[in-house]
């Protein structure tokens, strides 16, 4: 936190009010560094996974003091960037991955940032320059947000610390709209008015001799060619996929991985097994509903590892039990994360404080419905105005959403493949005025013509939209609610940028789901993992939350609107997340 206009006295209990709301992200150790020169104060809470000794404690400095940080995530190259360094004369003082990123920054200037491979959000001083920079991964796996007001900035990992520390409490009054529309708050925004989120792949820099700030994204420069040959990429993927995933298992505390029974957790687990052996662990749910039981799909990884293989019962009793901690994990609302707040939740209960998941195969590899569905979307286009003004009138919500198209924009689209509810249902829910919610949710400026909606538009829509703002978000936000530490290894930059360099039509073929990361390890993946309907990580809750007593009672709810939802949903004819979003909306009333 940066401030003019508050003593050093206010700074330090306003960041110790910060420290302590996010203490069950870093429950190991607490650090304070401030620069009372120019009225700075960094806070830390520390999750120790690389270099459990003292040696880690944060914010952390050089030896010549020149620059400090407070770092959250993990660099998976450190080793080789620390080598680099040695050659080049620097000296360290620690194991940590931490360090590496004070000298690399010191080494190479902003350049740095580009070099790292990871996740990880930082705010980094430098001492002689007077600048301070926030930093944020290029796939956003790490949460930043920022406030600046009368030449103060504050950032946090979590929105509820600059809420609850006092520095922005007022709330921005659209984030209802675009919760109900997109079942997330998209990045940037957030809850609060002035508080956003930094860009992913970008930096804030701080002068503070002026108080003025700056916001540059900086680029990852990658050798890797287009790539036409299927046995070519299927080698690449082979190759790449487990580089990553051995880098990723690299820890001093207890690793493990979330194993579900799907293709991209299956997989995940079966490579990293073949580095830990042994020492890896397994975290597993499963349910009495049969439907969603994916034991016997489990049990055909588990049985071909080693190491320990936890597995929990879910009962309904369960959610209901923890239903109120769920929501205070919770650091924007959303609705998502209830299957990742159980899962760390046993994870941390099996003494793990890493595991690797396999968000990120669906988006890279067409493995959602939307991949299908979105070249529908050039026929749908062309309808006559009229006509997709009349879908406003039908019942079903799958012809509903054609009304969305009323607006020409890529999100008016997005919505159309995976929005909750239609503007005009928006509007009644809320009482408000229809121009009012699509001025909200259509703003001009932020428009991207996406083109040929095609499989590169759904992968666009599916990781910059879906996956980030949800998927990730809450990924991080339950996760670390149990001092867990959740890495993507799909998400691994290189991996990526070989995944896209891959022509599509080899990239997305579809005879079965993801068949090109499939048919690259179908060696050691189980046929009966991959060839059966896609899942997902999915829970029961349309039928827990018809159950549990709040969510059901329409008399809990606000407005005629809300109240009918909700009598709909009993009778089985919404989905759960639609009712979902409308509780939080009156939870935060």
């Amino acid at each position: 936190m940066v401030s003019t206009r508050l003593n050093p006295e206010e700074i330090l209990r306003t960041v110790g009010i910060m420290c302590n709301v996010q203490q069950h992200g870093g429950p190991d150790d607490e650090g304070i560094f401030s620069d009372k020169n120019i009225n700075l104060v960094f806070g830390h809470r520390r999750l120790s996974i690389i270099d459990l000794s003292n040696n880690g404690h944060q914010p952390m400095a050089d030896m010549q003091k020149r620059a400090w940080i407070t770092f959250n995530g993990e660099i998976y190259n450190y080793l080789e960037l620390k080598d680099e360094l040695l050659n080049a004369g620097a000296i360290f003082q620690s194991n940590t991955d931490t360090e590496v990123i004070i000298l690399a920054y010191l080494h190479w200037g902003c350049i740095a940032f580009s070099k790292l491979r990871g996740m990880f959000a930082f705010a980094l001083y430098d001492v002689i320059n007077a600048t301070s920079y926030l930093v944020r991964d290029t796939n956003g796996i790490k949460p930043l947000y920022y406030h600046i007001n009368n030449g103060q900035l504050s950032f946090a990992s979590e929105v509820k610390a600059l809420k609850l520390a006092g520095i922005a409490t007022q709330e921005d009054e659209t984030w209802p709209v675009k919760l109900l529309a997109f079942g997330n708050i998209p990045e940037p925004f957030t809850t609060l008015k002035n508080v956003y989120s930094l860009p992913v792949g970008s930096y804030l820099s701080w002068d503070h001799q002026y108080n003025k700030h700056t916001i540059t994204p900086y680029h990852i420069d990658f050798s890797a060619s287009y790539i036409t040959n299927l046995s070519q990429a299927e080698e690449l993927i082979r190759h790449s996929l487990n580089k990553a995933i051995k880098r990723q298992l690299m820890a001093d505390a207890p690793i493990g991985v979330f194993l579900s029974g799907g293709i991209d957790s299956g997989l995940i687990t079966l490579l990293a097994a073949q580095h830990k052996k042994q020492q890896l662990k397994t975290v597993s749910i499963f349910f009495d509903e049969k439907d969603y039981d994916e034991r016997r799909f489990q049990n055909l990884i588990l049985n071909q590892i080693e190491g320990e293989k936890f597995t929990h019962l879910v009962r309904q009793n369960d959610f209901e039990e923890c239903f109120p901690q769920i929501i205070n994990a919770m650091d924007l609302p959303t609705t998502d994360g209830i299957n990742t707040w159980f899962i760390s939740r046993y994870a941390h209960q099996d003494g793990l404080k890493a595991v690797l998941s396999g968000i990120g195969g669906d988006e890279l590899f067409g493995g959602y419905p939307s991949f299908k569905r979105i070249k529908y979307l050039r026929y749908l286009r062309k309808l006559p105005t009229s006509l997709i003004y009349l879908s406003n009138y039908f019942t079903t919500d799958r012809y509903r959403k054609i009304s969305f198209l009323t607006h020409n924009h890529h999100l008016a689209d997005y919505l159309l493949l995976r929005g909750l509810f239609v503007p005009a249902d928006i509007a009644k829910i809320l009482n408000v005025d229809l121009k009012e919610v699509d001025d909200i949710l259509f703003d001009t400026s932020t428009h991207i013509d996406l083109g040929l909606y095609d499989e590169n538009q759904a992968a666009w829509f599916e990781s910059n939209l879906y996956m980030k703002n949800q998927l990730l978000r809450d990924t991080d936000v339950m996760g670390m609610s149990h001092g867990l530490e959740v890495r993507i290894p799909f998400l691994d930059e290189d991996f990526m940028q070989l995944v896209q360099n891959i022509a599509p039509e080899i990239r997305f073929k579809s005879h079965h789901p993801k068949e090109l990361l499939v048919n690259s390890f179908k060696d050691i993946l189980p046929q009966a993992i991959w060839d059966r309907p896609k899942m997902g990580f999915t829970f029961p809750l349309q039928q827990w939350m018809k159950q549990q007593p709040e969510m059901s009672n329409e008399n809990s709810y606000k407005g005629i609107e809300a109240k009918k939802i909700i009598k709909t949903f009993k009778n089985d004819q919404i989905h759960w997340s639609k009712v979902f979003a409308l509780y939080q909306i009156q939870l935060y009333a």
